[in-house]
């Protein structure tokens, strides 16, 4: 076989190559293709799934509101808390304070009195 007769039968072959896989890819196409109803079914999930992803986004968006509010009523909680112990702490002392002045007072007086 000389140079010329293999070029032509290298590119026949080539060519039926290329013939049969064109033939295989649309016999494919063909065969995989996904009938409307199923296309409708499809269309209609991703309707539900955006719809859902939606009110999820709109959950997320709620919940960090509230617990920002949460925080907040919190830490004003806080706040009242420690403005009433101090006001407790300042309390008893003032207590203890008066307890002192009553006892030297009646410890004066049983001095002066005895």
């Amino acid at each position: 076989m000389d140079r010329t007769k293999f070029i032509i039968a290298t590119a026949i072959i080539l060519f039926a190559v290329f013939i049969l896989g064109w033939l295989v890819s649309s016999l494919l196409a063909r065969f995989s293709r996904v009938p409307v109803s199923e296309m409708d079914e499809v269309e209609r999930l991703s309707q539900r799934l955006h719809d859902v992803e939606s009110q999820r986004d709109r959950a997320v968006t709620e919940l960090e509101m509230r617990e920002a509010e949460l925080t907040e009523r919190l830490s004003h909680t806080s706040s009242e808390l420690r403005s009433a112990l101090d006001g407790l702490r300042d309390s008893r002392n003032e207590i203890e304070e008066l307890r002192d002045y009553i006892e030297r007072k009646l410890a004066k007086n049983r001095q002066s009195g005895a």
